[in-house]
């Protein structure tokens, strides 16, 4: 389905109220409450919950290292995987794992990664949450081609990316390369949970379903000194949903299974559900624990699924998750909650004292989004083992600048909507590469606000933000922090403040519902 007609499905996908939702009040009312996405059932038998043990995805080690600089490779490949027990599944890879590698770095020091694209399709590499050069942030039509592409492939994959023959797609054609391409990130960060993706104009959502995601990690003194878990008890999560066909494989509804045009079939338009919960590539795995503090970097990694995150049963007094971290690093000081709203491409990193649990105890992660199968995560299971807890988590966690209003120097509007004739757009066009809707200076802070009709997670290349209100409210009680996403609700509007700093050059901001960012729910913003 091409997103020209992407609207021709009327209400096929939400109802016809969905079409008018921010015009009409009661329409607006109706969908208040909803939650994007169509369920995509598996064709063969799901395995029971908590009987795989949790992996943890391996570090990646640097190839060299000159002087500040670390030298990383990854070579994307497709890979047969055991993702249910005894069944294999063809995956796209970042080193032939799902999830790839965890890259780990140092704040202050520039990390190289080179990605080698042995994949039967072009590839486009994001640092989420990278601080990073336009030339390196993965913008969507600068394409990697696999291996063995003709020299003369670049000027004709522009094609390939997306939407043939738009305005702006010379913007890429002579950053398009074949084989490999190095992407530098020269570490200008604190301390975050970040991950890498594929961001190919048109096709990030069958990317990253079929496997093209992993952690990158930024460590910094600031965070070293805490005295937070670390180790064996820092532990990476990476929740997605998945569906797999009868034969194993990854069931994608794509309007053109052979991926030559974007898009999905229209009744999954407003984003792809699975039926499987996976962490770190596994369903519904289980960890057993020790009674100690465990670091739990939670990263929705779904197309479109949102999770209310909660563990059952609670501890005696509640405040289960404790939260230190957000999308860009440390809080200020922690926050406790008893469950967590999280977004796709969000991160959440808390900490979950197991020592609040008797021995033996089995604490089931749940979803409370979800429903059936879908509402269960993961285990972890207490041990009865003595222990010494070393950890702790402070009053003071870290140093984090307020921006302030008063240095404001212009608001821009961003409104999200479906359109009938162009897909899902943002102020009224759809997406064409080269075409910036906002030209922010270096060095300014500026206020932005986005509004909505339905549901959409919203993610800022670059640079991230503070948000500071809701609906001419204060900011929610997941918006701590410095951001690079943000849940945007159904008929809201969010305003946050960014400062723009150190790099100059065509960025984005975009839906991380990666059916609607696929049908044209992006657009370019330019640092000058």
């Amino acid at each position: 389905m091409n997103r020209r007609r992407f609207l021709g499905i009327g209400a096929s996908v939400l109802g016809a109220g969905a079409l008018v939702a921010v015009a009409v009040p009661s329409a607006a009312r109706l969908f208040a409450e909803g939650r994007p996405g169509r369920l995509l059932s598996s064709g063969l038998d799901l395995p029971e919950a908590f009987r795989v043990p949790l992996p943890v995805p391996a570090v990646l080690k640097p190839v060299r290292t000159e002087g500040t600089t670390d030298y990383y490779e990854i070579t994307q490949q497709v890979a047969r995987l055991e993702i249910l027990p005894g069944v294999k599944t063809e995956a796209w890879t970042y080193g032939g794992s799902f999830p790839g590698p965890t890259v780990v770095t140092r704040s202050g020091r520039t990390t190289v990664v080179k990605h080698r694209n042995e994949l039967p399709v072009p590839s486009v590499t994001h640092l989420h949450g990278g601080h990073t050069p336009a030339d390196s942030d993965g913008y969507p039509v600068d394409l990697l081609l696999p291996v063995g592409s003709s020299a003369d492939a670049a000027q004709g994959a522009s094609g390939m990316a997306g939407m043939p023959g738009m305005p702006g797609m010379h913007h890429a054609a002579g950053r398009n390369v074949v084989g490999e391409r190095s992407y530098t990130y020269p570490g200008k960060q604190r301390a975050a949970t970040l991950w890498y993706h594929d961001h190919r104009m048109g096709f990030t959502g069958p990317g990253v379903w079929r496997g093209l995601a992993g952690f990158h990690l930024v460590q910094d003194d600031e965070e070293g000194a805490l005295p937070l878990p670390r180790g064996e008890r820092d532990l990476p999560l990476m929740i997605a949903d998945r569906s797999f066909a009868a034969d194993g494989s990854f069931s994608y509804p794509s309007s053109d299974p052979a991926l030559g045009e974007p898009g999905v079939t229209a009744a999954y338009a407003n984003g792809v559900l699975g039926d499987v919960i996976l962490v770190n590539g596994a369903p519904w795995p289980r960890l057993d624990v020790d009674r100690l503090r465990y670091r739990l970097r939670l990263l929705n990694a779904s197309n479109a699924r949102l999770y209310r995150l909660e563990l059952d049963p609670q501890p005696v007094g509640g405040d289960a998750l404790v939260q230190i971290g957000s999308d860009g690093g440390l809080l200020a000081a922690p926050v406790a909650h008893d469950g967590i709203e999280i977004a796709p491409a969000e991160r959440f990193d808390v900490v979950v004292d197991f020592s609040r649990y008797e021995p033996g105890t089995r604490v089931r992660l749940v979803n409370r989004f979800g429903s059936g199968r879908t509402a269960e995560v993961m285990c972890f299971d207490v041990s009865a083992k003595q222990v010494k807890d070393d950890s702790s988590v402070p009053d003071r966690l870290a140093t984090v600048e307020d921006l302030s209003a008063s240095a404001v120097v212009t608001t821009r509007e961003f409104t999200f909507r479906r359109s009938r004739t162009d897909g899902w757009i943002i102020n009224g066009e759809p997406y064409q590469p080269g075409q910036s809707i906002a030209t922010p200076a270096l060095g300014t802070v500026e206020r932005w606000r986005f509004s909505s009709d339905l549901h959409h997670p919203v993610h800022v290349h670059l640079d991230h933000f503070q948000v500071i209100g809701r609906d001419g409210k204060d900011a929610g009680p997941y918006d701590a922090g410095w951001k690079d996403t943000v849940d945007l609700r159904p008929a809201e509007a969010v305003e946050v403040l960014v400062r723009f700093t150190d790099y100059a050059g065509a960025y984005m901001l975009h839906c991380h519902n990666l059916e609607h960012e696929d049908m044209a729910m992006m657009a370019d913003f330019t640092v000058q």
